[in-house]
């Protein structure tokens, strides 16, 4: 489901850094070869680059990226050459500190996320800002959508396949019951939200659209206006079907008169060694476009062409 483009053969490290050092050097830098090898390499071999780059110039890659370069095309090769944990541990911490009600990124890491890879996300956080995640999104972000957001940031859900239909059916009833009396933000569906399995809440959503005619986020938009029900929706859009929300996210970033380049490259970024893939086929099939033309009308330079490797355009 991934699209990112690794060279059949790849040079050793060791060349690698010594292309970057180069490009970073002279009176201009070479953005070209720097999209060409780091767009082009996977976690594991970006960490052996950063490793080895450090060891042998004393300098740490991303400061030598940050020195050169600027804008988008910076903030772009900058997250994704990050480890995948340390690169969601700093969209967290731009999402927490910077939280604005109806702000997605806590929920997109929350839940898009398996148990393992929060957890991981977590422990990078705390060797990064020598804080917890849990404790800066109960600093930063207030009412409802604390009581929704720290637990489930700090959840770790079971992974296993079984589902319990009598409990799906029950906390259907009861989800089905707190939505009907407006009560979104009810203990028990907090806890519901933040406690079952994935398996199991799709259990309880299905179970809720089998019982009550129609899909549980359909009676979530009762206030289309309302931040708290759009994050409601989003929670449950990252469980039940994430390669449509982050192709809504994609495509909402592009339309209109400007672009929302923060978003598109945090879903490019995050997303090209999991399932943009995907995402790319949900976006062809909806707006009769291909992701990568969309990408390349709406931005430019050496921004489109990091964008568009990711995108693993030839």
């Amino acid at each position: 489901m991934a699209t990112l483009t690794v060279p059949a053969s790849v040079p050793a490290v060791a060349d690698d850094c010594e292309q970057l050092r180069k490009a970073f050097e002279g009176w201009g830098t070479n953005e070209a070869l720097i999209i060409s090898i780091l767009g082009h390499r996977d976690a594991a071999q970006r960490r052996a680059i950063r490793r080895h780059y450090a060891d042998t110039y004393g300098q740490e890659l991303l400061r030598s990226i940050t020195d050169e370069i600027s804008g988008d095309f910076e903030r772009a090769v900058i997250l994704w050459t990050l480890d995948p944990a340390e690169r969601d541990a700093v969209l967290a911490n731009e999402g927490a500190t910077k939280w604005q009600p109806g702000s997605p990124v806590l929920v997109e890491i929350a839940c898009a996320r398996g148990s393992a890879q929060l957890f991981a996300v977590r422990q990078a956080y705390h060797d990064r800002f020598k804080r917890s995640l849990e404790e800066d999104v109960a600093a930063h972000v207030t009412g409802d959508f604390r009581k929704l957001l720290v637990p489930l940031v700090s959840a770790y859900r079971y992974e296993g396949p079984e589902v319990n239909t009598r409990l799906a059916h029950s906390e259907a009833k009861i989800l089905q019951d707190k939505i009907e009396h407006k009560a979104y933000a009810d203990d028990e569906i907090i806890r519901i939200l933040t406690t079952r399995s994935k398996p199991q809440l799709l259990a309880t959503f299905n179970n809720y659209n089998d019982s009550f005619g129609h899909p549980i986020n359909k009676d979530l938009k009762a206030d289309p206006k309302d931040e708290f029900l759009k994050t409601l929706r989003a929670v449950i859009r990252c469980f039940t079907c994430p390669d449509r929300y982050f192709e809504k996210v994609v495509r909402l970033a592009i339309a209109g008169n400007g672009t929302d380049e923060n978003s598109l490259t945090r879903i490019i970024t995050t997303r090209a060694e999991v399932d943009l893939k995907l995402i790319k086929e949900v976006y062809q099939k909806r707006n009769s476009v291909p992701l990568e033309k969309a990408v390349a009308g709406d931005t430019s330079g050496d921004y489109e062409g990091m964008l568009l490797a990711l995108l693993g355009k030839e």
